[in-house]
């Protein structure tokens, strides 16, 4: 099992790596991606214009929204007999289903924003949860930033580590995480519904048993509670 403190001192390691790559990102977004009211790196629009039209254009090439783009198929492949035919019908209705929670769900808006972020920074991050029960899509879809996550590489050379910064008021956390024992002020706090944000770190590591994952509340960047 992973320590608290490690997870935290790999999180360090990995933000320390890449801020001498912030400024580079910095510079890219204000001359592409500018915030609202522009700024003053922003000569014209043919750098965010371009941008905008690629990240269209991967989303419908790559994710076309008004199409299925993914199937599902066994691993290995089936004879055509009644029970393999029946395998290829249920996981066809499995794809469907699927693909009407993706119609239902906020993806084509958040894949388009990570698109951006690919285009302009060479990375894009979407956070993938469960819905809560009684929504329309069993699915919810968040771009994430890159300022707010910290990627880490493995022995293999693959980028397959995610750390994200978020900041959630206690009662949020409460919600985010139900099954989390919660110190006894912070349950007060969520008690009383206090807007007050607290820092949170989500890690997202691949072990031999498969992909773990943590969320660590910090007292401190390098102390967790």
């Amino acid at each position: 099992m992973v320590e608290p403190t490690e997870i935290l001192a790999r999180h360090a390691r990995a933000l320390e790596r890449r801020r001498p790559f912030e400024p580079i990102w910095q510079a890219c977004y204000d001359h592409v991606l500018p915030s609202p009211s522009g700024g003053p790196a922003l000569f014209d629009a043919t750098a965010a214009d371009a941008a905008e039209q690629l990240a269209a254009s991967l989303l419908a090439e790559l994710t076309p929204p008004w199409s299925r783009w993914f199937g599902l198929a066994p691993t290995r492949p089936v004879e055509d007999t009644p029970q393999g035919r029946a395998v290829a019908e249920a996981l066809e209705d499995a794809a469907a289903t699927l693909q009407g929670h993706f119609d239902r769900s906020n993806f084509a808006i958040e894949m388009h924003q990570a698109f951006l972020d690919l285009v302009v920074t060479g990375t894009g991050l979407l956070l993938v949860e469960e819905a809560p029960l009684g929504e329309a899509s069993a699915f919810r879809f968040t771009a994430v930033p890159l300022r707010s996550a910290v990627l880490e590489e493995g022995p293999t050379g693959r980028l397959d580590t995610v750390f994200r910064q978020a900041r959630l008021s206690a009662a949020e956390i409460r919600h985010r995480y139900p099954s989390a024992e919660l110190p006894p002020d912070l349950a007060r706090a969520a008690t009383r519904d206090d807007p007050a944000p607290l820092p949170v770190l989500e890690a997202v590591w691949p072990d031999r048993s498969g992909i773990r994952y943590a969320a660590l509340l910090t007292a401190e960047p390098d102390r967790p509670v």
